[in-house]
C-alpha cells in the first residue's frame, strides 16, 4: 500500500499519523508517512528532507494541526490526522458526570476511573467513552497509557486514590494534570506526594485548585471551569478574557 493509501486507512480508523508531501521544489509530489511511534514509510527523495519532515511531524502530530513547512527552496505540507483528545477523570462523582457531558459535547473522549465498582458504572456515566472500575495503575493501562494527547482530572477527595493517580500522571507525558480540592487540601497533598518520593518539580505541574476562576458553584459550572482550563492548555492559552487579550483570537497556520 502507498504512503497515501496507508494514511487514508489510519485516518479511517481514527488513528494518529502525518503525511508529508513535497508541494514545491525538490521532488514534487513525493510523500513520507510518519506514524505516532516515529515509524516512516515512503520518502521525499532526500534524506535531509526526510529528517526535516520527521522533526516537524513530532510536534504537529500532538498539536493535532496541519501546516506548511519550508526548508530552503522546498515547501512541505504536513497533513495530520488524529483521534479526539482524551480526558481521563478519576473519581466517580457528580462532578465527573457533568464533566463527561461537557467533554463529549466539545468533541473529546472522556473516561471515568474509580476502583469503587458500586459507583463506577455505565449507568451513572452514559457520556463516558468507558467507565473503568480499577486502581490508577490498571486504569491507565486500560485506556491505552498516557500520551501527549491525554489530559487528567482528579476529582476525588480520597488521598489513597488521589495520590496514586497523581504520582502516575505527573511522571507521564500528559500535558495537563488537574486536581480538585481546597488550598489547604492541596498543601496536604503536596506534603504526601513529597513524602512518597515525587519530585517537587513534578508536583508543580498540578493545576490545583482545578479549573479557571469562573465563580463556579454547581457541578455543571464546575465542569465548565475545568473544561475551559483543559481547552486553554491544549491550545497554549492562558484562559483569560478575550476582551483584554492581545494578538489574534484564532491562530491561523499557513
Amino acid at each position: 500500500m502507498s504512503a497515501h493509501g496507508e494514511f487514508a486507512r489510519i485516518a479511517g480508523e481514527d488513528g494518529r499519523a502525518a503525511l508529508v508531501t513535497v508541494i514545491a521544489g525538490g521532488e514534487a509530489g513525493a510523500k513520507l508517512l510518519i506514524g505516532a511511534d516515529g515509524s516512516t514509510e515512503g520518502g521525499l527523495g532526500d534524506l535531509e528532507l526526510d529528517r526535516v519532515a520527521v522533526e516537524a511531524a513530532e510536534d504537529l502530530l500532538w498539536e493535532e494541526r496541519s501546516q506548511t513547512v519550508s526548508h530552503g527552496e522546498v515547501s512541505l505540507f504536513v497533513d495530520v490526522t488524529a483521534p479526539a483528545p482524551r480526558l481521563v477523570v478519576f473519581g466517580a462523582v457528580d462532578y465527573a458526570a457533568a464533566l463527561c457531558r461537557l467533554a463529549r459535547a466539545a468533541g473529546w473522549r472522556p473516561f471515568v476511573c474509580d476502583p469503587r465498582s458500586q459507583f463506577a458504572t455505565r449507568e451513572r456515566f452514559p457520556d463516558a467513552e468507558d467507565v473503568i472500575a480499577a486502581w490508577p495503575d490498571e486504569a491507565f493501562g486500560r485506556v491505552g497509557g498516557i500520551d501527549r494527547a491525554t489530559f487528567v482530572a482528579v476529582l476525588t477527595h480520597d488521598p489513597k486514590l488521589d495520590d496514586a493517580a497523581l504520582a502516575l500522571a505527573l511522571r507521564s507525558e500528559a500535558p495537563y494534570v488537574g486536581a480538585m480540592g481546597s488550598r489547604r487540601a492541596q498543601a496536604q497533598r503536596r506534603e504526601r506526594l513529597l513524602a512518597a518520593g515525587v519530585e517537587e518539580a513534578l508536583i508543580d505541574r498540578i493545576a490545583a485548585p482545578i479549573g479557571l476562576d469562573l465563580g463556579a458553584l454547581t457541578p455543571e459550572e464546575t465542569a465548565l471551569s475545568i473544561m475551559a482550563e483543559v481547552v486553554a492548555v491544549r491550545h497554549g492559552r492562558e484562559g483569560g478574557r478575550l476582551s483584554t487579550a492581545a494578538g489574534r483570537i484564532h491562530e491561523v497556520e499557513a
